[in-house]
């Protein structure tokens, strides 16, 4: 008999992320007011992409009543957090890479979740007894750009299980399950075993699906796995890792995949696929 799990709602997801995203701004260190010139000078250049859309499209008042609604919508939906990781954060990381060095950034998303379970290298992420999925051992070491190794960094991982859910997001996925922050030995090594993650689709049942349906795009995310990689003195890398040959890795609805951060792993003979990856972190 096969039972089908209860898929994450789209308020749901946003809930949580929005919680999550208040936590981590709450205990975020040196975090401060934006001056109000730049308040100025970001919210008119935006409302002036705005207003030259308007004129450039001749959009007219349905149209624009019809934006005010989906607006609304995605407020009451508590969906911002969902539709601005997925349609924005990938440019703004766009911008904060231009003066950075060392492995290529992606955006956090919307499934980060602060205060997880701390684990000496080598490691294996939390999991259920029966957790479904090819086995994958992710090993590396982390350096920093002049390729000294960085003992006891930090490898933040989680990650989407075999069938595309996280944990904290899903109710039937336990908590925990699939994150970890795994420390680095003394050479800047870690190792991680786990499970190769499935695609997902990102929640489509409130605002933020009516606006992809609408405009005939799709709502898939390809497999990957998201990383926080950081040390004493150094600037934390938030990463995401892809596999080759991957679906949708062409077509990512967040945009946000890099031909650097693809993996191909091998199968070592025993089921498990390996693979390697190295992090260079720069001066903070």
């Amino acid at each position: 008999m096969t039972t089908t799990q209860p898929s994450p709602t789209a308020a749901g997801s946003g809930s949580s992320a929005t919680e999550a995203f208040r936590a981590a701004r709450a205990t975020a260190s040196g975090t401060t007011g934006v001056p109000p010139e730049r308040v100025s000078a970001v919210v008119s250049s935006l409302l002036a992409g705005i207003h030259e859309t308007i004129r450039t499209e001749s959009v007219t008042y349905d149209e624009f009543r019809a934006a005010k609604q989906f607006l609304i919508e995605v407020g009451e939906g508590g969906e911002w957090p969902l539709l601005l990781d997925v349609f924005v954060e990938h440019v703004v990381e766009d911008v904060a890479a231009r003066d950075q060095h060392g492995t290529k950034g992606s955006i956090l998303g919307p499934y980060y979740l602060p205060g997880q379970l701390r684990l000496d290298s080598p490691a294996t992420l939390p999991r259920r007894a029966d957790e479904k999925g090819t086995p994958l051992a992710l090993s590396g070491q982390v350096r920093d750009t002049e390729g000294t190794p960085l003992p006891g960094a930090e490898v933040e991982i989680w990650q989407a299980d075999e069938q595309g859910y996280y944990s904290g997001f899903a109710p039937h996925v336990p908590d925990g399950n699939l994150r970890a922050v795994v420390v680095a030995d003394a050479d800047g090594r870690f190792e991680i075993r786990t499970i190769e993650p499935a695609p997902y689709r990102i929640p489509t049942d409130g605002p933020t699906g009516t606006l992809i349906e609408a405009a005939a795009w799709h709502p898939w995310r390809p497999a990957h796995l998201h990383l926080l990689v950081g040390a004493p003195g150094m600037r934390t890398i938030t990463t995401q890792l892809y596999f080759r040959g991957g679906e949708w890795l062409d077509s990512d609805v967040a945009s946000a995949t890099k031909p650097e951060l693809i993996l191909d792993p091998v199968d070592a003979g025993d089921g498990t696929h390996v693979v390697e990856y190295d992090f260079v972190l720069e001066r903070a």
